[in-house]
C-alpha cells in the first residue's frame, strides 16, 4: 500500500482524490508507521478540494459522497500522535477559509462534525497544538452568518441551549499568549456581528455573561501593572521604562477598542454588562477612589494612572451611560466609593494631602463593591458668580475629604505638580470632547463651551422654551438656571439604585454658573503659577479657548488683574533673557512659538495623547544650578519663558475679543547706522565668514592657542549688526595692514567677557554654539539623546601685550552687546510697554526710530 501511494498520477486530479480516501479509509490505527501517509493524505485532501471549489464541483460531491469529514473524525479518534491531530486541524482551516461555495460551508458545519472537533479534548499542553486549534476556531468563525450560525447551536424551545463554537473559545480570552487572546477576540466579534437574536441572549447570559466580567477583571489586573511600572520608573528611572511603559499603555489601549467595538455589533446587553462591570468593578471601587486617596490601603492605582485611565476609557468606549455615568460621580467625594467596613478596618480618617505616584503602597487587593450600601453627602455651593475658586479652595480645604471629585480636579489644577496639571487637563479636556456626554452634564460640570450655551439657548428661544431674553445674554446664562440639571439628577439616581452610592443632597444645589466660575477660576489661577512647564500652560490655554472662544462674558475684572500681572512678570523675564545669552535667537524663536501657539489654543482637539501624563518627565532647567549653566540651560529657559510669555499676551488678546494675529506685532529691523563698527569694518548682513576679508578699525591685536604649545596671533573685534553680534579673529594682511582675514567667528551674545583677577593681560570668554541644537530638525533627535548629559561650552583665554589692551578689547565687546540688547529691546517694544497697550485695543507697530551708535543702553553694562 506504502509503495503504490507513491506512484506517478495526476496530482490535481479527481482520481488522486478518490485513490487518497480510499487509502485513509483502510487506516485503522494512526501510530508512528502510518502517520506520514496519513498526515500527507490530510494536506492533499485539502489541497485537492480548495482546487475543486474553484474548477470542478465534482470534488466536493466526491467529498460529501464518501462522508470524508467522518473519517477525519474517524482519524482522530484512532490517531496515538500529536503530528495528525495538528495536520487534522491545519487542514480543516485550510478547507474552511478557502472554500468559497456556500453549499461547501453548510455542508461541513452540518452533520457535527465540526462541534465534535471543536469539543474535543486536544492535549494543550502542547503549544503547537493549542495555535494550530486556535486558528481553527477563528477560520470557522469568519464563515459565520445568520444562516451558518445556526448549524453550530443547539437549540430547546426556540432557545439556544450550546454553542462549543463561543464556549470553547473564550475558555482562552485570557491566555498568556497575546496572539491567542487576539485570535479569540476575532472569533468573538465575528460572533457579535452576525446579529442572531437567539445566539444574543445565549452570549449575555449566565454563566457565559461572566466572560465580560472576567474581561474587566482581567483589564483591572492590567491597569494594576501599568501604575507598578509608573512608581516604578518615578522611584527609579530607566532609560529602557519610557518604551515599556507605551508598551503596557497599549495593551490597555487594545482591550478597550476590543470593548469598543463588542459594543459597536449592536448588541444592547453587551454594552450593558461592559458598562455595568467597567463601574463594579474598576471605575468606582479602584479608579475614583484613588484620585484622592493614595494612601488608603486597597487602592493599588494612583492618581496620575487613574486620570490616564478614565480618559482612555471616555475616548475609547463609546457608551452614553457610562460617560454620564461618570461625570455623574465626580460630583461626590471619593470615599463615597470605599465600603464602611473597609474604612473603618483601615483606620481611614479624612483630610488626604495629594501625593505623587512614588508615594504608593504596594497592596495585593484592590477595593471591591459588595453589597452594601455606600452614603455621600455632596456639599452645598456657593451660588454667587463672584465667589472664586481661591476662596473656595480656603473655605472646603482642598485636602479635606468632603470635597467632590470634580473640586479635587481643580485643586490639582491650582496646587499640584505638573503631571497633576497634565492629567487633571487631560481629563476636562476629553469630557468636553466626549460626544456621548449630554451638553447639560458639561454645563454642570462647568465645562460647556460658551458658544453651545448661546446655541441650546437660541434654540429654546425660538421654539418659545425660553424663560426669558435676559438668560441668552447675561453673564450668568447657563442651560439651566440655578440647580442641578435633571439629566445629572437622574444619574445619580441611577448610582443610588444601581451601585449602592447614595448621594444626598441639600435643598439648594450646585449651580452651573457657579461651577463654571470655579473652573475659569482654576485655569486663570493656572496661568499664574511659576512651576508649571509651558508646555502644561499651553494645554490649560487650549481647555479656556474651548469655554471662552468669542467673548469675554464670565471673564471678568479680576480674572485680567491676574493675567496681567502674571503677564507682567513674564515680561520681566523676557528683558532678562533679552540681555542674557541667546538675544539673538530672542526674536526667532518668539516668532515660532507664537504660530505654534495660535495653533494650539486655536485648534479643535488637544495635542496631546493622555498616554503622556505616564511618560518619564525630563529634568527641568530650574532644578539646575542657575550660577554657571551651560548656554544650552539657559537656551531651554529662554524657550520655556518665550512660550508662558506668548500664551499669556494671546490669552489677554482673545478673552478681550480680539483677534489674534498671524505674526507677533514687533518692529521690524532698523537700518545700520553710518558710524557703526559694522560698517566700519565693512560687514555686510551676511556676518563674518571664514576667509572673508573686513577693516580691521578699533581691532586689538592679541594671542591664543587652541592647541596646547601652537600659540597663534591675531586681531580681535566685537560686531553688533541689528540683533546679530559677534567675536571675530582675524589675521592682519601682510600687504595692508589696514585689512584682515577672518579665521574664527563666536556669538557675541554669551560670551560673558571677564578679565582674569590674576593676570590683568588676560581676557575669558565663553563659545557658546551659534544656534540652539533643539530648533534644528536635523540635530533635535541626537540632542535629544545627550540631553541628560552635561553640555559644555567653549572657553578662549584671549591673551594682549598690556593691560590697556585688555581693557580696550573689553570695552569694546561690552559696547557692542549692548547695541544688540537695545536692538532686541527696540524690535519687541510693542509687546513690552504695558502703559501705552494696558487693553490690547491698539497693539500694533510704531514705526522704527533710528539708533545711533552713541546710543546709551538704559540697562548698560
Amino acid at each position: 500500500m506504502w509503495f503504490s501511494f507513491w506512484r506517478s498520477r495526476d496530482r490535481l486530479s479527481l482520481d488522486e482524490l478518490r485513490y487518497l480516501t480510499d487509502q485513509l479509509q483502510k487506516v485503522q490505527i494512526v501510530n508512528e508507521f502510518s502517520k506520514d501517509f496519513v498526515i500527507e493524505a490530510l494536506r492533499s485532501i485539502a489541497e485537492l478540494l480548495t482546487y475543486g471549489d474553484q474548477h470542478n464541483p465534482a470534488y466536493f460531491e466526491f467529498f460529501m459522497e464518501k462522508q470524508v469529514m467522518g473519517e477525519f473524525v474517524r482519524i482522530l479518534k484512532v490517531s496515538r500522535t500529536h503530528a495528525v491531530s495538528l495536520q487534522l486541524l491545519q487542514t480543516l482551516s485550510i478547507m474552511i477559509q478557502n472554500l468559497k461555495s456556500e453549499h461547501a460551508i453548510y455542508y461541513l458545519f452540518s452533520n457535527e462534525h465540526i462541534n465534535y472537533l471543536i469539543s474535543y479534548s486536544f492535549d494543550f499542553r502542547n503549544e503547537e497544538l493549542l495555535s494550530y486549534y486556535i486558528s481553527f476556531l477563528r477560520a470557522i468563525s469568519g464563515k459565520l452568518n445568520k444562516n451558518t450560525i445556526s448549524l453550530l447551536v443547539k437549540t430547546q424551545n426556540d432557545e439556544v441551549v450550546s454553542f462549543p463554537l463561543y464556549s470553547e473559545a473564550i475558555r482562552f480570552a485570557f491566555h498568556e499568549e497575546s496572539m491567542v487572546r487576539i485570535a479569540v477576540r476575532t472569533l468573538t466579534l465575528n460572533v457579535y456581528h452576525v446579529g442572531d437574536d437567539n445566539v444574543n441572549r445565549y452570549i449575555t447570559s449566565s454563566p457565559h455573561a461572566e466572560y465580560f466580567s472576567n474581561l474587566v477583571s482581567f483589564f483591572r489586573k492590567q491597569c494594576i501593572e501599568l501604575n507598578k511600572l509608573v512608581s516604578s520608573t518615578l522611584k527609579n528611572p530607566d532609560p529602557n521604562s519610557t518604551s515599556t511603559i507605551l508598551a503596557a499603555v497599549d495593551e490597555i489601549e487594545d482591550n478597550l477598542y476590543y470593548f469598543s467595538d463588542a459594543i459597536s455589533a449592536g448588541i444592547p446587553d453587551i454594552g450593558r454588562l461592559l458598562t455595568d462591570n467597567c463601574l463594579q468593578l474598576l471605575i468606582l471601587p479602584l479608579l475614583l477612589p484613588s484620585l484622592r486617596m493614595d494612601n488608603v490601603n486597597g487602592i493599588e492605582i494612583g492618581a496620575v494612572t487613574s486620570l490616564y485611565l478614565l480618559c482612555c476609557i471616555l475616548r475609547i468606549v463609546k457608551i452614553k451611560d457610562l460617560a454620564n455615568t461618570i461625570a455623574a460621580a465626580l460630583f461626590c467625594p471619593p470615599e463615597a466609593y470605599i465600603p464602611h467596613f473597609e474604612a473603618k478596618l483601615n483606620g481611614f480618617t479624612s483630610g488626604h494631602g495629594f501625593t505623587h505616584e512614588s508615594q504608593l503602597l504596594d497592596n495585593n487587593t484592590a477595593g471591591e463593591v459588595d453589597g452594601e450600601c455606600l452614603r455621600v453627602t455632596v456639599s452645598d455651593m456657593a451660588t454667587s458668580s463672584h465667589v472664586h475658586h481661591q476662596d473656595l479652595v480656603t473655605q472646603n480645604d482642598c485636602n479635606g475629604s468632603h470635597l467632590a471629585l470634580r473640586e479635587a480636579l481643580l485643586c490639582y489644577i491650582t496646587t499640584g505638580d505638573d503631571v497633576q496639571v497634565l492629567g487633571s487637563l487631560s481629563v476636562l479636556a476629553t469630557l468636553l470632547q466626549t460626544k456621548e456626554l449630554d451638553e447639560s452634564m458639561l454645563d454642570a460640570l462647568g465645562i460647556l463651551p460658551q458658544r453651545k450655551q448661546h446655541k441650546k439657548l437660541l434654540l429654546q428661544a425660538l421654539v418659545g422654551e425660553g424663560s426669558d431674553e435676559e438668560q441668552l445674554f447675561s453673564r450668568g446664562s447657563s442651560t439651566v438656571k440655578d440647580g442641578t440639571s435633571t439629566e445629572l439628577d437622574g444619574y445619580l439616581q441611577r448610582l443610588k439604585e444601581q451601585y449602592g452610592v447614595l448621594c444626598s443632597f441639600l435643598e439648594r444645589g450646585t449651580s452651573p454658573h457657579v461651577n463654571r466660575c470655579q473652573v475659569l477660576d482654576a485655569l486663570v489661577s493656572l496661568f499664574c503659577r511659576s512651576n508649571i512647564s509651558a508646555e502644561t500652560l499651553w494645554d490649560g490655554g487650549w481647555l479656556l479657548r474651548q469655554l471662552l472662544p468669542y467673548s469675554e462674558a464670565e471673564f471678568n475684572s479680576h480674572h485680567h488683574e491676574l493675567l496681567k500681572g502674571s503677564y507682567k512678570n513674564c515680561t520681566s523675564a523676557l528683558l532678562q533673557e533679552i540681555r542674557g545669552v541667546w538675544p539673538d535667537l530672542l526674536i526667532t524663536v518668539l516668532c515660532d512659538e507664537w504660530k505654534k501657539c495660535k495653533r494650539v489654543i486655536e485648534a479643535s482637539s488637544p495635542r496631546k495623547d493622555p498616554k503622556c501624563i505616564l511618560l518619564p518627565v525630563q529634568k527641568s532647567f530650574s532644578e539646575d544650578v542657575i550660577s554657571g549653566e551651560s548656554s544650552f540651560t539657559a537656551g531651554d529657559r529662554m524657550c520655556e519663558s518665550v512660550k508662558v510669555f506668548v500664551l499669556l499676551l494671546q490669552l489677554q488678546m482673545f478673552s478681550l475679543g480680539r483677534v489674534l494675529p498671524d505674526h507677533p506685532p514687533i518692529f521690524p529691523p532698523s537700518n545700520i547706522p553710518e558710524n557703526s563698527r559694522a560698517r566700519a569694518a565693512g560687514l555686510d548682513i551676511s556676518g563674518p565668514k571664514p576667509g572673508t576679508e573686513l577693516r580691521l578699525v578699533d581691532a586689538v591685536p592679541c594671542r591664543i592657542a587652541f592647541e596646547r604649545g601652537k600659540e597663534r596671533h591675531f586681531s580681535l573685534l566685537g560686531i553688533s549688526l541689528g540683533t546679530s553680534g559677534w567675536i571675530v579673529l582675524a589675521e592682519e594682511l601682510p600687504v595692508n595692514r589696514q585689512f584682515g582675514v577672518v579665521r574664527v567667528a563666536a556669538p557675541l551674545a554669551g560670551s560673558n567677557p571677564r578679565i582674569d583677577e590674576k593676570h590683568s593681560r588676560w581676557l575669558h570668554l565663553r563659545i557658546r554654539p551659534s544656534a540652539l541644537p533643539f530648533m534644528d530638525p536635523s540635530k533635535s533627535g541626537v540632542y535629544n539623546k545627550v540631553k541628560s548629559k552635561a553640555l559644555v561650552d567653549g572657553r578662549w583665554t584671549l591673551a594682549f601685550r598690556d593691560e590697556e589692551s585688555c581693557k580696550s578689547a573689553f570695552s569694546m565687546i561690552l559696547v557692542e552687546m549692548n547695541l544688540q540688547f537695545n536692538e532686541v529691546e527696540r524690535r519687541l517694544k510693542p509687546l513690552l510697554d504695558l502703559e501705552r497697550d494696558s487693553d490690547f485695543s491698539n497693539l500694533s507697530p510704531r514705526p522704527p526710530k533710528a539708533l545711533s551708535s552713541n546710543t546709551t543702553a538704559s540697562n548698560s553694562l
